[in-house]
């Protein structure tokens, strides 16, 4: 048995997908049995538990060959990250009381970065799995290509996409959340011991350009990227509902200064731009 949580989300979902395709058994771990419906018809076996209930994960994750796990995403964190050092602390407890066979851990590129921002907090997640009895693989994908649906809407009605990532010629790497679930799969079946990074982009990095390019195809019509001023961030930020934008500045900061970046040589998933944008549009 697999237990996976975030299951609801796109990198859940494309692993649960892939296990299944592979004819394993899948635990759907989810705060709201509801939501998860879906998982059940699909012959999965729902356990129920908050991330903040140490117990109840403990409880889900016990007996299972491979637990996959992710920090629910924190994007305006209190100062000091104490929502997700909570959780983090939560995680830590249930893995090693549960003490499954093995765990894959989703983490980000740059998560191993000295400068404090966005993602210190899954680097304060790999710290705190590190020292854990059983093996643990920590996958760092790079910046997913799907952040791109929040602009879809925008580029068919004005023919432009707000690009904090900039100078907009820039590519950064990317990948599709359908190859990190297929990844985490793989890992999870692998059976690797000890404790290992995996750090995981696509074919090949993206700019702003790029993605305004690809998704004017696919939209049928002109889009442009338009840089957003560094010194408009945090108003935007505020306007969008923000109370401490600083984190996820230092974050876009390191991206386009180069600071958040991959320790070594990242495998390459297989799932191209094109592809992904599609699905989006189609979505839309």
């Amino acid at each position: 048995m697999f237990a996976i949580t975030g299951i609801t989300g796109q990198v859940g979902s494309a692993l649960a997908r892939a296990l299944l395709a592979k004819g394993q058994p899948v635990r759907a771990v989810v705060r709201d049995a509801a939501k998860a419906a879906q998982w059940r018809e699909r012959g999965c076996d729902l356990a129920q538990a908050n991330v903040d209930d140490a117990g109840a994960m403990a409880e889900a994750f016990r007996g299972c060959e491979g637990v996959f796990v992710m920090l629910p995403p924190t994007f305006d964190p209190s100062p000091g990250f104490p929502e997700s050092t909570a959780r983090i602390a939560a995680i830590r407890a249930a893995l090693f009381s549960a003490r499954p066979r093995r765990v894959v851990v989703l983490s980000t590129i740059g998560a191993q970065a000295a400068q404090e921002n966005l993602l210190s907090q899954l680097g304060a997640l790999e710290r705190a799995v590190a020292e854990l009895p059983m093996p643990v693989t920590v996958l760092r994908p790079s910046w997913f290509i799907e952040n791109l649906q929040w602009d879809v809407e925008a580029a068919r009605a004005t023919g432009e996409i707000a690009s904090f990532l900039q100078p907009l010629d820039r590519a950064v790497p990317m990948v599709a959340t359908e190859d990190v679930g297929r990844v985490a799969a793989e890992l999870l079946m692998q059976g690797a011991e000890g404790h290992h990074i995996v750090e995981l982009t696509g074919a090949r990095p993206v700019s702003p350009n790029d993605l305004a390019q690809v998704l004017g195809r696919a939209l049928g019509r002109g889009v442009r990227a338009v840089a957003v001023p560094r010194e408009e961030w945090e108003s935007r930020l505020e306007a969008q509902g923000m109370r401490h934008p600083t984190p996820r500045m230092r974050m876009l900061d390191g991206f386009n200064d180069g600071w958040i970046a991959f320790e070594g040589a990242p495998c390459e998933g297989v799932v191209t731009l094109d592809e992904v944008v599609a699905k989006l549009v189609g979505r839309a």
